[in-house]
């Protein structure tokens, strides 16, 4: 809130009634966007959705079944690897992917007391870095989009789709950062704040360990990951890449908690006052976490109108040397989407940036793209205001300052790494 504070004061000249004003008239705004309003109402729902799903036994179940039945998980890598994967194969919406991580990894970490922080890094580190590489989601239509304008400037001379196709195989931070988060698991590497961070016991106690019980977990889980794509097609009008991202989550986590209502009450495995009573715990639970959104969403769009981004970049398109551009890009992207807390406005606010400047230097615009695209998840990826940061956080049961504490010495690594080939290729 301060920073909403002292950024209303740098616009209005530090006039107290003015950015009191303002500071209304903004969080007025943003209580009366659509996709603000099913953003916050999707945590509201997924808290009472993780609540019933526990509260059925369907974690206990699950748990059961994948460490005592099976033995799929005998160890604290494979019960962080088994989120790591789920996370790689849900790529179709990062705010689902995140919290369905989460909710399979939590019980598993709560069995071999591991920190809450791994989960939440092995959730935020493959929720968006998957995303932005299998664009079957809201990235590639914004990217299509943004891309398709320069076409119409003619500053690109090709395919919209080819040169986004083009563009990902440059979006190295993603590829670096889901490559880190692998050999972190695989070789248990923790260093930096990580290696400081604790588990803390989880305060909700499981029920019911047999295995039908695992159902009342898998169904509603299974449920959410079509649902997505259903409601991406919906909302698209028959195209998944055009549909809305934050309806079609809305949608999804409001027919999964009428299923939980149908499934659980239906099959006796709880009454329908329990049934309430545990939906409105959950919901009350994780409230606080959409205060934090809305503050994020606040500053973020503060920040835009400080124009931060377009100084960012004037100061540096006066003297650039080619072999350098993507990499400066790459930095300009990640410093935007930190302060903003968002990809999405950083890849509208540095693609049309970007593009021209590559074709004035004569430099690669796929690069320069991939540069663009890669800073974006970067920046988004360590931010405290993310959406996809306060989620991972939300659903591994972690603090949202001690994951982005504990994950940043990962993710500078992985920007090390996508900042030398952004300059490696420019060379090339």
């Amino acid at each position: 809130m301060s920073g909403v504070v002292l950024g209303e004061l740098i616009l209005h000249s530090f006039s107290l009634y003015d950015s009191s004003l303002a500071i209304v008239t903004l969080f007025s705004s943003l209580a009366h966007e659509e996709w603000i309003l099913k953003t916050l109402a999707f945590v509201i729902l997924a808290g009472a959705i993780m609540a019933l799903i526990e509260q059925s036994g369907g974690v206990g179940g699950f748990v059961h079944y994948v460490l005592d039945e099976k033995s799929f998980v005998k160890s604290e890598r494979s019960a962080l690897m088994l989120s790591y994967m789920l996370g790689v194969i849900i790529f179709i919406e990062t705010s689902i992917t995140a919290l369905i991580s989460g909710a399979v990894g939590k019980p598993l970490c709560d069995r071999y007391k591991i920190p809450h922080a791994k989960l939440a890094m092995v959730c935020d580190s493959t929720a968006a870095p998957i995303g932005s590489l299998i664009v079957l989601n809201g990235y590639g239509a914004l990217l299509l989009g943004l891309i398709s304008t320069q076409i119409s400037l003619g500053y690109i001379h090709s395919n919209a789709t080819e040169m986004l196709i083009s563009a990902l195989k440059f979006n190295f931070y993603a590829i670096f950062a889901l490559l880190v988060t692998f050999i972190f698991i695989y070789f248990g590497l923790s260093f930096g704040p990580m290696k400081k961070s604790l588990y803390q016991e989880n305060k909700i106690q499981i029920r019911l360990n047999n295995i039908k019980s695992m159902n009342y977990m898998l169904l509603p889980v299974l449920l959410m990951i079509i649902l997505v794509f259903v409601f991406l097609y919906i909302t698209g009008n028959g195209d998944i890449l055009k549909g809305s991202g934050s309806s079609a989550i809305f949608y999804t986590m409001f027919t999964t908690l009428l299923f939980t209502l149908a499934y659980f009450v239906g099959t006796s495995n709880m009454s329908l006052s329990v049934w309430l009573g545990t939906a409105f715990k959950g919901a009350r639970e994780f409230t606080p976490i959409s205060f934090i959104l809305i503050f994020a969403f606040a500053i973020g769009n503060v920040t835009g109108e400080l124009k931060t981004g377009l100084y960012l970049s004037s100061l540096a398109s006066a003297n650039v040397s080619v072999y350098f551009l993507a990499g400066i890009i790459f930095l300009l992207s990640s410093l935007i989407s930190f302060s903003t807390g968002t990809s999405w406005g950083t890849f509208s606010i540095m693609v049309p940036i970007a593009v021209p400047m590559a074709v004035g230097m004569d430099a690669n615009i796929a690069l320069c793209i991939g540069a663009v695209i890669s800073g974006g998840i970067f920046g988004d990826h360590c931010s405290p205001i993310s959406d996809t940061t306060i989620i991972s956080s939300m659903a591994s049961n972690c603090e949202v300052i001690e994951h982005v504490k504990t994950q940043l010495p990962y993710a500078l690594i992985s920007a090390g790494a996508a900042f030398s080939m952004f300059v490696l290729f420019s060379f090339i």
